[in-house]
């Protein structure tokens, strides 16, 4: 019986520190291949006074080792593993500190540990209620990178790579940068925990790695981080949009034409982080310049002529800003204005004038013949000008004029053409090569009398016409511009009425040729149009004017 109850007081006494002695350690770490630990540790053991003038010693053993070597100890004498020897490190235990420090943590590192306290002959224990078990796992740990301020492009900045849970000073952990923002950085600056280097707005966006390598174990763990850099607006451009289809990309300033009541869309992109402001105005902006649109998108509906100019898209950003113009130049078809013809000394003159951009070109054209512009014959006399987006052009008939001459002016440039006709109604076309003198009193009171005569002549004529012109239909598949008419005293112009109605034909008997006739110039400056008084009638006209001129 008595062995048996001498078993439990055995038992008892295994699990328990002698009197005196306590130990105080996480008795379970775990820690990750390639790291280091710090185990807080402290003891306490009996002092005597036989023992208080001996130096103390504190050691570490590995669990169901001998102790011979140690795994670390402060006894200089006393021998160490050479595994753990310069990793396993001690605190100094004059003031009861055990604590053990482990760097650069093997996965042969694994196992239980015991502590073991010397001092004289009296104080000579190894603490087995309490031991520390340590176990090593896969190394999962990555390494943390400091940016101490932002990124901005063309500014020198500092990144440190550091490995969470690794003890400074070991000697077995390499540093890589990898990414192409350092690319071009030599090795030395690659393979240092600190990288110093500047980036650029292409480094925007890309990705920059840190590795870190245990050479012992050759573990590796790595962080890639994006990097966001800073950059002042680059590369500013205009997409510009026709009818929803994008036309054109302008990458500088530039002028571009755009035809009159075309719509267009211009949207403004800047390639900047963060994002610029984006803001058009019109012309150059200025201090306290008002723009006309907050936003990078400007639409120009169905533009007119007196809108052309330059329209400047500005990206504000922090950094700096952009400016990027375009000017637009409304370009339309010719508006013309004319012909206009005249008599000047017995040669018919005629002007046109057309204003179009760009400015256009004039060009005469007598029946189906065209005359060269800035040229000159016997028969004709062409003078053209321009200036800005009008162009003028005059021409000069000496021959050719015959009843029922067409003349036309055409003004054309790229984006159309346009053409007006002058008709010279029925008349025969003649030239006073005789002046009548008036040297004698007589001949001067004749011309007198032949002037009222004429006025009388020209009333009864008008009245005629007007009364003829109520009874008849009259049609014309033409809408001739009458510029000027010179008829001769004896005859009338060709109507389209009845046959008896007719004046007579063109060709003169030689009976007339033989009579002594006077002429005179009749000018038409406007026509009045009156209401058919049928359905089958479509217009009748009436001169709103006459004026009489003699040669």
């Amino acid at each position: 019986m008595v062995p048996l109850l001498l078993l439990p007081l055995l038992w008892g006494g295994s699990l328990q520190e002698q009197a005196g002695y306590e130990l105080g350690v996480q008795q379970l770490v775990s820690v990750q291949e390639g790291l280091c630990i710090h185990v807080p540790c402290s003891f306490s053991y009996p002092l005597s006074s036989g023992s208080s003038s001996s130096k103390l010693y504190t050691y570490w053993y590995r669990h169901g080792d001998n102790t011979v070597s140690a795994v670390a100890t402060n006894n200089l004498n006393k021998p160490l593993k050479r595994e753990t020897q310069g990793r396993f490190l001690l605190a100094d235990p004059k003031t009861n500190n055990c604590s053990l420090s482990i760097r650069d943590i093997r996965r042969s590192d694994t196992g239980t540990y015991v502590f073991r306290v010397e001092r004289g002959r009296n104080v000579q224990y190894t603490y087995r209620d309490k031991k520390l078990t340590l176990r090593v796992t896969e190394l999962t740990q990555k390494p943390d990178i400091l940016i101490v301020e932002p990124l901005k492009s063309g500014h020198p900045t500092e990144l440190t790579c550091s490995l969470p849970g690794s003890c400074q000073g070991g000697r077995a952990v390499a540093f890589s940068w990898v990414g192409a923002a350092v690319v071009s950085l030599n090795h030395q600056k690659l393979h240092s925990s600190v990288l110093t280097f500047t980036p650029r707005p292409q480094d925007h966006g890309t990705n920059l790695t840190c590795q870190v390598k245990h050479l012992s174990s050759l573990v590796t763990t790595e962080r890639t981080i994006w990097l966001n850099v800073f950059y002042a607006p680059q590369s500013l451009t205009i997409g510009m949009s026709f009818r929803n289809v994008t036309a054109l990309k302008i990458m500088q300033d530039t002028s571009i034409p755009i035809l009159e009541g075309e719509s267009l869309y211009l949207l403004c992109v800047a390639d900047s982080n963060p994002p610029a402001q984006l803001s058009w105005f019109r012309g150059s902006p200025a201090l306290n310049t008002i723009p006309i649109s907050t936003t990078g998108i400007l639409e120009l509906p169905q533009i007119r002529a007196g809108e052309e100019g330059k329209f400047t898209c500005q990206a504000r950003h922090l950094l700096g800003s952009q400016n990027i113009s375009l000017s637009l130049s409304v370009v339309y078809p010719p508006w013309l204005l004319g012909p206009s013809c005249s008599w000047e000394n017995e040669n018919l003159h005629c002007s046109c004038s057309s204003r179009a951009q760009p400015t256009p070109s004039l060009r005469w054209q007598l029946e189906e013949g065209f005359l060269e512009g800035n040229h000159s014959n016997s028969s004709y006399v062409v003078t053209s000008s321009s200036t800005g987006s009008w162009a003028n052009s005059s021409l000069n008939l000496c021959k050719g004029l015959s009843a029922g001459l067409r003349l036309s002016c055409q003004a054309e440039n790229v984006h159309g053409a346009q053409r007006a006709s002058v008709l010279l109604l029925p008349g025969k076309l003649v030239s006073v090569s005789r002046v009548v003198p008036a040297a004698l009193g007589g001949a001067g009171a004749m011309a007198l009398l032949f002037l009222c005569l004429c006025l009388i002549f020209f009333c009864v004529v008008k009245k005629h016409r007007r009364q003829a012109a109520e009874r008849r239909k009259v049609t014309s598949d033409e809408d001739p511009v009458l510029s000027t008419a010179t008829w001769g005293s004896q005859q009338n112009p060709r109507t389209h009425g009845p046959s008896d109605q007719e004046s007579p034909p063109w060709d003169t008997s030689a009976q007339r040729e033989e009579q002594d006739t006077q002429y005179v110039n009749l000018r038409f400056h406007g026509r009045k149009k009156r209401e058919p008084q049928d359905k089958e009638a479509t217009s009748t006209c009436l001169y709103s004017e006459i004026k009489k001129t003699s040669h």
